[in-house]
């Protein structure tokens, strides 16, 4: 664990008390001492460090003490959470994923938080199955709000990473053209078909300096792609370069991953 998402806070005299899933999460999966040092991760996003104070076995409790932020020492071996910080670029990554069924959609928002995606949203395409719509409501929304915060707390991503409900393909445009305006921005599809199609490179050069976006958009099929009409409306809407890459035919879950991971590496 790279941080501890700190999900309320409520902090009387420098002390935070850890109850509920939190506690047995820390107790039990961490087996944290007093004494130990953790990176907390606040509500308004900055890190603390606080070190276990108190450990109550009965009323299942745990209390930190945030403690000065040049003390180092961690229980968690490795880069920590507060040296990720410094080196993440002012940009903020979404991804469009064309809503396949719900165990790879599971997968598909854990790797995406872990890359610092900060805006998943699910699109109902063409190919996107009426079970796999119906499923993502209720426990499943909680469930993936814990598969984030795991997510986080595992990759020490200081993005506040957000999936948002299950959107038509023209309400994903409208909410995507609607958070660019005034900044610099680039939007991609990836498209097994390689006519109509562009490499990234080309995108990227169409961009005119591409070190300077700020906003990066992309969007992904379901386990049957995106179909035609959907990457036309793509393009002529909202601007959206479509990709082709020239490798194997990638599963939903793998092209949403490898696809996130080749932009950021283009442009870093």
């Amino acid at each position: 664990m790279r941080q501890f998402i700190l999900e309320k806070q409520e902090i009387k005299n420098g002390l935070i008390e850890i109850d509920g899933k939190d506690f047995r999460y820390l107790r039990s999966v961490l087996r944290v001492k007093i004494g130990d040092m953790l990176n907390v991760r606040m509500k308004d996003g900055c890190l603390q460090n606080a070190t276990v104070a108190k450990i109550n076995e009965n009323s299942k409790t745990i209390i930190l003490q945030l403690c000065a932020n040049n003390q180092k020492t961690s229980i968690t071996r490795g880069v920590q959470a507060d040296e990720i910080d410094g080196n993440v670029p002012d940009r903020e990554y979404w991804l469009f994923q064309f809503l396949p069924k719900i165990q790879k959609f599971e997968l598909i928002v854990r790797q995406a938080v872990e890359c610092g995606v900060k805006v998943v949203i699910p699109v109902i395409g063409e190919y996107t199955e009426k079970s796999s719509i119906s499923a993502l409501s209720g426990a499943k929304l909680q469930r993936l709000e814990r598969i984030i915060k795991e997510a986080r707390q595992q990759s020490g991503s200081p993005v506040d990473s957000k999936v948002l409900e299950p959107v038509s393909l023209q309400r994903a445009v409208e909410l995507w053209n609607e958070s660019c305006r005034g900044e610099k921005s680039l939007s991609v599809v990836l498209s097994e078909r390689d006519h109509c199609s562009e490499n990234l490179h080309k995108a990227l050069d169409d961009a005119d300096d591409f070190m300077k976006l700020k906003k990066i958009c992309i969007a992904v099929g379901s386990e049957g792609g995106i179909s035609g009409d959907e990457i036309k409306y793509l393009r002529e809407k909202g601007m959206f370069h479509a990709v082709h890459f020239a490798v194997n035919i990638l599963r939903c879950e793998t092209a949403a991953l490898y696809g996130i991971a080749a932009v950021q590496s283009a442009i870093s």
